[in-house]
């Protein structure tokens, strides 16, 4: 869903316009190169595919390849401004402001029906978010609503275990070292040494892999 969400206005009928096939294909490859760890490729893949759908002079199209980023950031728990899409915010529809309300754990009641139909029941959970999360297939948005239950308060250990299981089995490095950090400090907490030992020497198997750094723990 999410990768999809950057081009779900394109229209599908062929032949494509380049325009549209390589900022797909860009905006694709940025959202795993970030998610994998390489800032580089990240950086100029994206810096491409917003170049392509500037061409087409439209805010809502660069709004949702803003909105994407911001989401790949949400998957790891950084949560930081979207301040690519607040720039063009005024120019985008309802969907995409609730989406990115979404994102910052502050969606509304009215938002929900505006959403991703994936991240309907996410958005409006209060019982049983593990089965909410559960009923998400896609990885990458399964990730996003994981940062999402996370940022409001609610992630429980299941919702944990399923960030960390869909990360490792992605092989997205940034992802996973964040979700295992944050199941290690609840292991600790709890005082089970002997797990938040056992995720410790997990950490730094993904850490010989190439990824920099443990990231600081998620606030």
């Amino acid at each position: 869903m999410v990768l999809g969400l950057a081009l779900a206005a394109c229209g599908n009928n062929p032949p494509a316009p380049d325009w549209q096939m390589n900022a797909k294909g860009s905006s694709e490859r940025a959202a795993n190169a970030w998610l994998g760890g390489n800032n580089r490729v990240e950086a100029a893949e994206f810096a491409r595919a917003r170049s392509e759908l500037a061409r087409t002079g439209r805010a809502d199209l660069l709004a949702r390849i803003e909105l994407l980023r911001c989401a790949t950031r949400v998957a790891a728990l950084e949560f930081e401004p979207c301040t690519g899409f607040d720039a063009l915010a005024a120019d985008v529809a309802p969907a995409e402001q609730a989406y990115a309300r979404y994102l910052a754990g502050g969606a509304t009641a009215a938002d929900v029906r505006l959403l991703p139909p994936a991240h309907q029941a996410v958005a409006q959970v209060v019982n049983a978010p593990d089965a909410a999360l559960a009923s998400i297939e896609e990885p990458l948005s399964r990730l996003v609503a994981a940062g999402v239950l996370f940022k409001r308060g609610v992630a429980t250990p299941g919702v944990i275990a399923q960030a960390v299981d869909t990360a490792s089995a992605q092989g997205w490095r940034r992802p996973l070292l964040a979700w295992l950090k944050v199941q290690q400090q609840r292991a600790q907490a709890g005082g089970a040494a002997d797990e938040a030992a056992r995720i410790q020497r997990r950490i730094e198997l993904v850490l010989e892999t190439g990824a920099a750094t443990v990231p600081a723990p998620a606030k």
